[in-house]
C-alpha cells in the first residue's frame, strides 16, 4: 500500500495527518523550485560590490548560496526517486511526480522566463511570474482526478520502444555537435582568441545552410521524442538509474529549448548579437557579479553535466541489452557522471575567466 493510500485508509487524526504530510511532501520538489532564484539573489547580494570590501564570512555565505541553488534541480531528482519506488495509484500521486521531474529543470526555466518576458516586452518581474506559475502548478497536483492509462500496455510499448530507438540513433548525431561544443568551450581556458578561432572554423559546418536547419530539426525531435518516453516512463515503477535518465532528460529538453530560443531567437534574430565568447561569459560584467546572468550558472553547468550523464545512461542501456555485465555497465555510467561534473566544472571556470 502506497504512502497516499495510507493517509487515505487511515481514520480520525492519523489518517488527516498522515494526508497533509504526504501532500506537503509532494510539495518539496516545487518548494526548490521557487527558492532558487532568490538564493541566486542572496548570491549575488553577498559578492555585489556595493557591500563593501569581500570578508571571508561572506564568501562562504555566497558559495553556500549558489551550492544550494546548483541543488535545487537535485531535490526534484531525489524526489522523483521516492515517488517512483511503486506504480503511482491517483491521478495526484502521477502529477506530484511529473512535477517533481519537472522542477529538475528549474534552471533552465528560468533563464527561459527572463529571456521570454523581454522578448515580449512584458514589464513584470521574472521572479514574480515564477513564483506565480509554480504556485499554480502545486495547485493543479493537489487538484487531484482520474486516474491514467498505466504505462507500458500493449497498446504503446510497442511504438514506445521504436521511439526509443529513434531518439538513440538521433542523439548519436547530435553526439558529433555536442563533442565539437563543448571541446570549443573547454579552450576558452587558452583565452578567447582561441576560442573564437576554432569556433570560426566549426561555424563553416554547423552553420552552413544545409547543415544549421537539419542540426536545429534533430534537436527539436529529441525534445519531442524524449518528452514523450519520459511522459510515458514517468507513469510506472522505475529503479534510480531509470529515474535519473528520466530526470535528466527532462533537463535537456527545457535546456535545448532555451539555448535556442536565447542564441537563435533573442541574441541573432532580434538583437543581432554574435553569440560568441563575450555573449556565453556574461561580458564585460560577468557572468558571477551581474544580477541577471548569475541565472547562467547553474543553467550552463548542469546542462554539460546533464547531456553528458544523459549519454552516458543510455550507453548503459546499450551495453546490458548486448549482454555486458550490468555492474561493469554500472561502473561506466558512474566514470561517465564524474566525467561529465569535471567537465562541467572546467567549462564553468573558463567561462568565469580561469586561464591557463
Amino acid at each position: 500500500m502506497s504512502a497516499f493510500e495510507h493517509g487515505r485508509a487511515g481514520s480520525g487524526d492519523d489518517g488527516l495527518a498522515n494526508t497533509a504530510a504526504e501532500k506537503l511532501r509532494s510539495m518539496m520538489p516545487a518548494a526548490g523550485a521557487i527558492a532558487y532564484p532568490f538564493l541566486l539573489d542572496a548570491f549575488h547580494l553577498a559578492v555585489s560590490p556595493a557591500a563593501g570590501p569581500m570578508s571571508f564570512g561572506r564568501l562562504v555565505l555566497a558559495a553556500l548560496c549558489l551550492l544550494a541553488a546548483t541543488a535545487a534541480p537535485l531535490l526534484g531528482l531525489a524526489c522523483a526517486y521516492w515517488m517512483t519506488k511503486a506504480a503511482p495509484s491517483s491521478f495526484e500521486q502521477l502529477r506530484a511526480r511529473r512535477l517533481a521531474y519537472l522542477s529538475i529543470a528549474a534552471p533552465p526555466l528560468f533563464v527561459l522566463t527572463g529571456v521570454g518576458l523581454g522578448l515580449l516586452h512584458i514589464p513584470v518581474s521574472d521572479e514574480l511570474v515564477w513564483v506565480a506559475g509554480w504556485s499554480a502548478a502545486c495547485l493543479y497536483v493537489l487538484r487531484g482526478g482520474e486516474q491514467e492509462r498505466p504505462a507500458g500496455s500493449a497498446a504503446t510499448a510497442p511504438s514506445i520502444a521504436k521511439w526509443r530507438v529513434t531518439h538513440g540513433v538521433a542523439a548519436a548525431v547530435i553526439l558529433l555537435y555536442v563533442a565539437f561544443h563543448l571541446t570549443n568551450h573547454l579552450l576558452g581556458w587558452l583565452g578567447p582568441e582561441v576560442h573564437a578561432g576554432v569556433m570560426k572554423a566549426g561555424r563553416t559546418v554547423y552553420r552552413s545552410s544545409l547543415v544549421e536547419p537539419i542540426l536545429v530539426g534533430l534537436m527539436l525531435f529529441q525534445v519531442a521524442v524524449g518528452m514523450r518516453l519520459a511522459w510515458r516512463w514517468s507513469s510506472a515503477p522505475a529503479d534510480a538509474y531509470r529515474v535519473f535518465q528520466i530526470g535528466s532528460g527532462v533537463y535537456l529538453a527545457a535546456f535545448i529549448l532555451t539555448h535556442l530560443n536565447s542564441a537563435l531567437v533573442s541574441a541573432r534574430a532580434v538583437h543581432h548579437i554574435d553569440t560568441n565568447w563575450a555573449w556565453a561569459s556574461g561580458a564585460p560584467t560577468g557572468l558571477i557579479h551581474d544580477a541577471w546572468s548569475i541565472r547562467l550558472v547553474p543553467h550552463y553547468a548542469l546542462g554539460v553535466f546533464f547531456v553528458l550523464a544523459h549519454l552516458t545512461s543510455g550507453l548503459r542501456g546499450v551495453l546490458i541489452a548486448h549482454d555486458v555485465a550490468t555492474t561493469v555497465a554500472n561502473r561506466i555510467w558512474a566514470a561517465g557522471l564524474a566525467m561529465g561534473g569535471l567537465v562541467a566544472i572546467a567549462i564553468m571556470s573558463g567561462l568565469s575567466g580561469a586561464r591557463i
